[in-house]
C-alpha cells in the first residue's frame, strides 16, 4: 500500500468553522483556560490561518483559584506564540458587588465567572466567542449547536435553536445577541488527547501523573490548598494523581492514576469508563447543573 497522506476530518471540519467564524463575525474571541481543549483550539486556529497569525485574541476569564501550573502555561503559550491574551477577573466581580463569594463545604467561584464574562463580552462587543466544550461532555453540551445564539442577556434557550443541515452554519445575529461557537464539538476526549499525541503539543504539568497532597470526599479526589474548604476530620494524603480537565481547583477533581506521558494517558482514557466531566465537583450539584449554569450565560 502506498503511503499516502490521511487528512484528519475532525481536523478539518474544526478548521472550516474557524474560518467560517472570521468570515461572519466582526470581533470574535477565543474563550482560553489554559486546558487541553482550548489548546487544541489554538493549534487548530493557527493551522486555520496560516501563514497569517491568528485573527482574533483570546480571553481568559481568571477565578483567582486557577492552578497556578496552568496559569504559568497560557503565559508561556501567549508570548512563545505572539498571541493576544484579555484577562478578566472574578475577584474584581466580586469587589464590584456583582457577584457574592460562595462559603461552605463546596463553596466555589466557577459560578461566578458567567457574570465576568458577560462583562467582558459588553467591554469589548465580541459577536463570537469560540470555546472547547464538546457533546460528548455533559448531556446539556450534546443539545448545543455549532453556532449557539445567545441573548442579549448571554441567556441560552435550548428549545430555540437554528437547524445546521449540510454543516451549513448560519452566524446571522440580532443586535444585542451573540453567539458562542464550538468547533470540536463532534470531538471526543480520546480525539483530544490523540490530536494532542500527535501534533506533541505541550500542556501543563498537572495533565501528567505526579505526587500531590489530596484528600477524598464524596468518592472524589480533592486537592488539598488553601481555596478549597476541608474539615478537620478529613485527612491529607500524598498520592499519584493527574487531572482529566482543569478548571477553577474547588471544582476540578483529580483521579488516581500513573500515566505520565502522552502516551499513556491515551491508554488510559481508551480504557476508561467514566466521562471526564465526572471529575468536575460543580456537575454533582445537580442532576441538571450545567444546563442551568448555560441557560444564564456560562460558557
Amino acid at each position: 500500500m502506498s503511503n499516502l497522506f490521511i487528512p484528519n476530518p475532525k481536523e478539518a471540519e474544526s478548521i472550516h468553522i474557524l474560518r467560517e467564524v472570521a468570515a461572519q463575525f466582526e470581533k470574535p474571541v477565543l474563550l482560553f483556560s489554559g486546558g487541553k481543549d482550548s489548546i487544541t483550539l489554538v493549534r487548530l486556529a493557527q493551522k486555520a490561518f496560516y501563514p497569517a497569525r491568528i485573527p482574533f485574541p483570546l480571553l481568559h476569564i481568571d477565578t483567582g483559584h486557577n492552578f497556578p501550573e496552568t496559569i504559568a502555561f497560557r503565559d508561556q503559550l501567549v508570548e512563545e506564540l505572539g498571541l493576544e491574551l484579555i484577562v478578566r477577573n472574578v475577584q474584581d466581580s466580586i469587589d464590584q458587588g456583582k457577584v457574592t463569594e460562595e462559603r461552605g463545604r463546596y463553596a466555589s467561584r466557577n459560578t461566578l465567572q458567567t457574570t465576568t464574562l458577560l462583562d467582558a463580552i459588553e467591554e469589548f462587543k465580541f459577536d463570537a466567542c469560540i470555546g472547547g466544550a464538546r457533546r460528548d461532555e455533559e448531556k446539556a453540551r450534546a443539545k448545543e449547536r455549532v453556532f449557539s445564539v445567545r441573548d442579549d442577556f448571554g441567556q441560552w434557550d435550548e428549545k430555540n435553536q437554528r437547524p445546521e443541515l449540510f454543516d451549513m452554519l448560519n452566524g446571522k445575529i440580532h443586535q444585542g445577541q451573540n453567539v458562542r461557537v464550538f468547533p470540536i464539538s463532534n470531538w471526543t476526549e480520546l480525539d483530544v488527547w490523540e490530536y494532542i499525541k500527535n501534533e506533541d503539543m505541550k500542556i501543563p504539568s498537572i495533565y501528567f501523573a505526579h505526587k500531590r497532597e489530596v484528600f477524598f470526599r464524596d468518592g472524589m479526589v480533592w486537592t488539598a490548598n488553601q481555596h478549597v474548604y476541608r474539615d478537620n476530620s478529613e485527612e491529607v494524603v500524598e498520592r499519584m494523581v493527574r487531572f482529566r480537565t482543569v478548571g477553577d481547583m474547588t471544582c476540578t477533581a483529580a483521579v488516581l492514576s500513573d500515566a505520565d506521558t502522552l502516551e499513556a494517558v491515551v491508554d488510559e482514557i481508551r480504557l476508561s469508563t467514566i466521562s471526564e466531566r465526572g471529575a468536575r465537583i460543580d456537575d454533582k450539584r445537580s442532576e441538571a447543573a450545567m444546563e442551568k449554569r448555560k441557560k444564564v450565560g456560562y460558557f
